[in-house]
């Protein structure tokens, strides 16, 4: 019960705080600004939906981590009580679900409003996107929630099944147990992790291909105007964000191969990865809506002036 944390604990402790923070202002900043624009114009639209969405899925994904983080670095007798792991797993589980479902549906959403193609069936998409975004939404937690009973499930069995019938002397055969008992859950999680960023990535190459099209005949056509501007600006956002994400989707699939393996510098920097992509991708988000993005510059000079009059 004592209070045992070495200095790189302590570092690793403050980096993941640092990213936390950070992680979190973004969202907030996110989830803030689309309140005050629902307050003022009492009306909703579905880019609107998915971004506030995203965003306090992702605060709230922070936030967990952080603790978990905290609790699993400087007390980690804490997952020695039941259902402490239990529900930590189940929610971490069900947050990170929602996290890459819901930045697939914007992936998806952006390329059937924004892309440009002539398919009977994209264009019957197109007309009926802002109908079906609910229900993605509401698809993605209904996935999340289903993988979360699943975790919990089956790290409940796992648990009590090494603590009932395993020695302490006899770890290898506790390690090759717990494996066999999370299987299932890597399984499930990797499937939806590659149809997730399968979607997203597919999306994005579509809209990318577009908008270079789109780009390509105004420049044969000579003509030069902030459209032009526009569509260069949204596939730099599109080529950072297919960067950004296949990052994630690897460190996603590495957390997945190192779970069980406990004192490990790979994992502590795919999980320095995975914190980075909440924050790296809501900026690239921001500075590619208009709206945030306007906001935001707005308030920066504010807080350097706060800053400087103290």
């Amino acid at each position: 019960d004592k209070f045992n944390a070495t200095s790189y604990d302590v570092m690793a402790m403050v980096i993941i705080t640092l990213q936390a923070f950070a992680g979190v202002w973004i969202n907030t900043f996110i989830v803030f600004v689309l309140c005050i624009s629902w307050v003022k114009k009492k009306s909703f639209n579905s880019n609107e939906k998915i971004l506030l969405f995203l965003g306090c899925s992702r605060f709230w994904y922070l936030c967990i981590a952080w603790v978990y983080s905290f609790l699993s670095i400087i007390y980690p007798w804490c997952f020695y009580v039941h259902p402490i792991p239990q529900l930590f797993a189940a929610i971490q589980s069900f947050l990170n679900s929602s996290n890459l479902w819901v930045s697939a549906c914007l992936c998806v959403f952006y390329c059937i409003k924004i892309a440009n193609f002539r398919h009977i069936f994209f264009i019957y998409l197109k007309v009926k996107i802002d109908r079906i975004v609910p229900w993605l939404l509401l698809g993605s937690v209904l996935l999340s929630l289903v993988l979360c009973v699943l975790v919990y499930d089956i790290t409940d069995e796992a648990l009590c099944n090494n603590l009932n019938s395993t020695t302490l002397g006899n770890f290898w055969k506790l390690s090759v147990r717990m494996d066999e008992h999370f299987f299932p859950i890597f399984f499930i999680s990797g499937f939806g992790f590659a149809t997730a960023f399968t979607a997203a990535m597919f999306s994005s190459l579509l809209l990318l291909f577009s908008l270079w099209r789109h780009n390509r005949k105004m420049q044969t056509s000579s003509v030069k105007n902030l459209s032009m501007d526009a569509h260069i600006k949204a596939m730099k956002s599109i080529l950072s964000f297919f960067f950004v994400y296949s990052i994630n989707f690897t460190c996603l699939v590495l957390t997945l191969i190192y779970a069980t393996k406990k004192e490990n510098p790979v994992t502590f920097l795919i999980l320095v990865f995975q914190y980075t992509f909440p924050a790296v991708h809501s900026l690239i988000l921001i500075f590619s809506n208009p709206k945030l993005e306007k906001t935001l510059l707005r308030t920066l000079p504010c807080v350097k002036c706060k800053v400087c009059m103290r």
